[in-house]
Formats: C-alpha cells, sequence, structure tokens
C-alpha cells in the first residue's frame, strides 16, 4: 500500500576510457559496462607517443560485492593512478563506482589526480555513485569539491561541476506522483472511504488516493491504489484531470492524476492498516459534506468526473507508443476524440 499524504483529498505525493602507461594503454568497452557486474580488462599496446602511462592492472578482488584495490596505502614514490571512468554523452565523466580503491588514502589522491586531469580535458559534469559498502568515501569525495545530488536505499549520487559557470546539470528528482480514483457504478454510487491516519480530511468521505510506484504507469497505479484499499477490482478508462501544486513533501513538487475507473466488482474489503472505512455513496452524499463546501478544488474534480460519467465531458485515453527518441514503449495520454 502508497503512503497516504497529510492533505485529505490530494495526498503529497525517480567511451572507452583510458589511463595510460609506457607503451601500454589501460582500456574498457563503454558498450559493456554494468556497475553490479564483473569488470572486463585488456592490456594493448598504446598507439600514441603523447599517451600518458600507468600499469596495466588485473581484475581487481571484490569486496561486499564490490571491486576494490587490496592495497591500504599509497606509496610516496608511486604517482596516484586515475579513476576508471566513462565519457557520458554532455562532456561530462561517469566514475565507476565498481573500481573504486578501498583504501580512503588512494581514494582521495586518485580522485584529486582525476579531477585535474579532467579539467585539463574540459570536462564538465562528474557524477559519483557511492554505494553503502563505500559510504566512509562520501566525506572525501565532499572535501574536494562534490556535493549531493539524490540517494536511493543503497547507494547515494554525488555530482562535480568543473566550469566556472552555472551547473547544468540535471537537479535531483523534483516531482512525486499520486492518483485519485473514481469508481462509480451503474447505481450512480461512487467508491468512498475515510482515512484511519490523522489528517485535514479525518472523518471525511473522499476518494481513493496514493502514490504511484517507482516504474509504475499511472493507469495500473490507479487501479492498484483502489484494490488495495477497497478490495474492488476495476479497469481503468481515462485521466480526467490533474492538480499540481509546490513545496509539499519534503520541499519536492507533486502531481495527482484524478483517473475514471470501471467497477469489475462490488464487495468491499478495507485495508485496515490505512483505511478507517469504505462504501458507496451517491454524488450528493458526498458533495454534501461541508468539506467540499470549503474544498473548491475537490469539488470540481468530483465535478469533472460526474460530467465524464454523463458523457459531457471527455478525459485523456491511454495509448502505448514507442518512440524513436528513446526506443522505449511508452503510455500518451491524449483525447482522441477528434483525432483521426
Amino acid at each position: 500500500m502508497a503512503a497516504q499524504a497529510a492533505i485529505c483529498q490530494w495526498p503529497v505525493f525517480s567511451g572507452q576510457h583510458f589511463q595510460e602507461t609506457q607503451g601500454i594503454a589501460h582500456t574498457r568497452d563503454s558498450n559493456a559496462i554494468d556497475l553490479f557486474s564483473s569488470l572486463s580488462w585488456t592490456c594493448i599496446p598504446s598507439k600514441s607517443k603523447t599517451q600518458k602511462a600507468k600499469l596495466c592492472s588485473s581484475p581487481m578482488p571484490k569486496k561486499g560485492g564490490i571491486h576494490v584495490f587490496s592495497s591500504n596505502t599509497l606509496s610516496p614514490s608511486m604517482p596516484a593512478e586515475l579513476l576508471d571512468a566513462w565519457d557520458d554523452d554532455y562532456n561530462g565523466i561517469v566514475i565507476d563506482s565498481a573500481s573504486l580503491p578501498s583504501s580512503a588514502n588512494a581514494f582521495a589522491a586518485a580522485l584529486r589526480a582525476s579531477l585535474s586531469n579532467w579539467k585539463a580535458k574540459g570536462k564538465k559534469g562528474i557524477w559519483l555513485k557511492l554505494f553503502h559498502e563505500q559510504s566512509d568515501l562520501v566525506p572525501i569525495a565532499i572535501q574536494e569539491g562534490f556535493d549531493y545530488h539524490h540517494a536511493e536505499p543503497g547507494y547515494m549520487m554525488l555530482t562535480y561541476w568543473i566550469p566556472d559557470e552555472p551547473c547544468m546539470l540535471p537537479t535531483s528528482p523534483s516531482h512525486q506522483i499520486g492518483i485519485a480514483g473514481f469508481v462509480i457504478n451503474d447505481n450512480r454510487e461512487i467508491l468512498v472511504v475515510k482515512e484511519k491516519s490523522s489528517c485535514s480530511c479525518v472523518g471525511v468521505w473522499k476518494l481513493p488516493t496514493g502514490y504511484i510506484n517507482k516504474s509504475e504507469e499511472i493507469f495500473s497505479g490507479a487501479t492498484r491504489e483502489v484494490k488495495e484499499e477497497t478490495g474492488v477490482d476495476t479497469m481503468f478508462l481515462e485521466m480526467v484531470a490533474f492538480r499540481h501544486v509546490h513545496r509539499v513533501a519534503f520541499e519536492k513538487s507533486d502531481l495527482l492524476f484524478a483517473c475514471m475507473l470501471k467497477p469489475l466488482s462490488s464487495e468491499i474489503t478495507i485495508d485496515e492498516k490505512e483505511i478507517q472505512d469504505a462504501k458507496w455513496i451517491t454524488a450528493e452524499e458526498l458533495l454534501a459534506q461541508r468539506f467540499y463546501a470549503e474544498d473548491e478544488m475537490s469539488r470540481k474534480v468530483i465535478e469533472i468526473c460526474m460530467a465524464t460519467y454523463e458523457n459531457r465531458y471527455r478525459g485523456f485515453t491511454a495509448h502505448q507508443l514507442i518512440s524513436k527518441f528513446d526506443g522505449k514503449l511508452s503510455v500518451l495520454y491524449f483525447n482522441n476524440s477528434n483525432v483521426t
């Protein structure tokens, strides 16, 4: 069950890199990069006399699922090695988290040397992903000028902007996405719930609402939330409206999509952890509550949904299409009533 929001009807809702040595280049195929798989290393002759030197090393031993260097100290006579990394599509650098030195001293020296190298090459944004096992390296990166970007369970992403100009790296995820499910049966009864959490709408009959899960489609999230809260099976029909608000949970912006759903069952079984009660009521009973007389936005959503049910309004239906932009199957929501 997705977490519910504190606000009643609207819950506050993710190249080839080389470090060279004397006559030897240490290379890696960028198309085979996988932060969660073993590294593949090859020693090949250097093609350029101007290339700097780097010793071609063997695959590093694993520690806790992450590849690390076995040495704990740097020899004063040995120059710091550069971190393994690859170019992104924007003249930036993505550091390979799977091959970072395990020693704090070795990491600090390699990071410092790498930053100097990337600055000299005119690189821009640097991305550094540190896993939970590498958390002791975070303070070192921060000391070298990296900043926090975002965190997920198991890792933290840090960034470094090299040019002396405004940072052009994309910011961390800025929005949370939720749904409100409007389910109406052939008797013109609407499926409503009472939240158990202590929010501004305690005791108010309202539409089922919740958060969209990671990588979940809006239409499937709407049917899932209604099923989890009420036990009623539904089918997505159309998206009729959405609400956009800023600086809510965790100072993020919030999008909530109101979806028309067709009931496929009628028996109610509530989620007692989050829902106090659920039932079918008429639109007149729903809007007669004092809450809706005082909340213009919530009332307008119900009115739009009823207009859709009575064929006086058309929302957006879901259409699966493939875009050449990324080659992926995605969902485009649009009103196709006048589209040929």
